[in-house]
């Protein structure tokens, strides 16, 4: 095989075999590929594309240039993934809500990228809570608690690390293609029987417009299909933030209400069932996605739920006492202030990566690669589409570590709100299923 062959075969609009982009994978991953050319790839597919059975090989090949997980459970493996958005807490519902229903779930997540805050660091809010497990102890919990939410290993899908390092200098990270396998690699890894994805679209979302988040989502379907896993996806509302916070800490603390039955967010709530609806569906545990969504509204209405996130909480190092004292373990930020509307009239659109950014400005996301994340600082309490605003009344809170950080977001969350004096709809929460 011939690293140069194939970018000029891609170039050239000619599809590789699917063996050449299973060598040019492992090429990635042991150094055999180098960098230049591993960048004139990403740009060739790019700009000319792999077509299905390309992106199938190249995914395929990124899950097994590392290690690929195998489980004996005795009942089905399970995950979820979210393309990201703003306020997007699912995956700390859904996980131990599917473990109540009998799935298990090795939820191998991310940490914030851009304007989106990461799984990873939300879950690190909690005092003493490790995502980083090694493989024993990861099987160890899944066998006795049936889910877990970690960060992947060095083993996992190496040359997606590599080629995801050089998109992001490339200009290249836009490709679906490139996209799909650096999402697929690593969930395929995790030796999951079936899948469910959540791709999102809107203004706090990376793709923005329906168009680009159906292309997408096609794209993962058919190719987690065509690797051998039952997928489906739900392309979903981002608009306006999911939650009604955005922080880490604060994304927690709406989790938990929404868990305990203490303060439930019906939006948060309700994607929760319906994207397990689907896994359960996908995995013969329901006869389809509406039973499926209906268990899932139960198991987290009984309380079912709580107690499972907080075995899990607790198996990671976490408080053992965190679902009965959540409100006393998670840090708080020293300034607390709200933001006032200019002007009164109804909620008509929200910038969602500006309150996203407003949020990594404040210091709870990361600016450049090793940055520390303050778990306590962000926004709670935002005001959501086709709300009523009077004059003077807060557009949200904001939680900061200091009076300019929070002048600043301040700021920025004026900007990031338009009101109108006509009455407004709220968007629906999903906008297609794609099966």
């Amino acid at each position: 095989m011939d690293a140069r062959a194939i970018i000029v075969a891609i170039r050239d609009g000619q599809h590789p075999t699917p063996e050449a982009l299973r060598w040019f994978a492992q090429g990635l991953a042991d150094g055999t590929v180098t960098d230049a050319q591993a960048g004139a790839f990403a740009m060739a597919v790019l700009l000319k594309g792999l077509g299905e059975a390309g992106r199938v090989a190249l995914t395929t090949g990124m899950r097994d240039s590392g290690k690929v997980l195998r489980w004996d459970m005795p009942g089905p493996v399970l995950d979820k993934h979210s393309t990201g958005g703003i306020g997007d807490c699912v995956s700390l519902l859904l996980a131990p809500a599917l473990a109540a229903c009998e799935a298990y779930v090795p939820m191998i997540s991310g940490r914030g990228l851009g304007h989106t805050g990461g799984t990873l660091d939300k879950l690190e809010a909690i005092p003493g809570f490790r995502t980083g497990l090694p493989e024993d102890q990861l099987r160890a919990q899944l066998k006795d608690i049936r889910c877990a939410i970690v960060s992947a290993s060095a083993e996992i899908a190496p040359a997606d690390r590599r080629l995801y390092a050089i998109r992001d200098v490339s200009g290249t990270v836009e490709s679906i293609d490139l996209i799909t396998a650096s999402i697929l690699s690593k969930k395929l890894a995790a030796g999951l029987e079936a899948l469910v994805l959540d791709v999102k679209c809107g203004s706090g979302a990376f793709m923005k417009t329906p168009e680009e988040a159906e292309a997408l989502a096609m794209s993962l379907v058919a190719t987690a299909k065509g690797a051998g896993c039952k997928t489906s996806a739900l392309m979903t509302d981002m608009t306006q933030p999911l939650a009604s916070a955005a922080g880490n800490a604060l994304e927690v603390i709406e989790v938990m209400g929404t868990l305990t039955g203490a303060a439930v967010n019906p939006a948060l709530f309700e994607l929760t069932a319906l994207l397990g609806g689907e896994a359960l569906a996908l995995a013969g545990l329901e006869a389809d996605a509406d039973e499926g969504a209906a268990r899932l509204r139960a198991v987290m209405r009984s309380g079912e739920a709580a107690e499972w996130f907080g075995r899990m909480v607790a198996a990671q190092d976490g408080p053992v006492d965190f679902v009965e004292r959540w409100a006393d373990r998670l840090p708080a930020a020293p300034v607390v202030r709200e933001v006032p509307s200019p002007a009164g009239g109804y909620v008509s659109a929200v910038d969602g990566q500006a309150l996203g950014l407003a949020v990594v400005g404040l210091g709870g996301g990361r600016q450049r690669e090793g940055d520390r994340v303050n778990p306590a600082v962000g926004l709670s309490d935002l005001a959501g589409i086709a709300d009523r605003i009077g004059a003077g009344e807060p557009l949200c809170r904001v939680h900061a570590a200091t009076e300019a950080q929070a002048d600043e977001a301040a700021a920025i969350v004026r900007a990031a709100y338009v009101l109108s004096d006509q009455p407004q709809t709220e968007p629906p929460l999903v906008l297609k299923r794609i099966s």
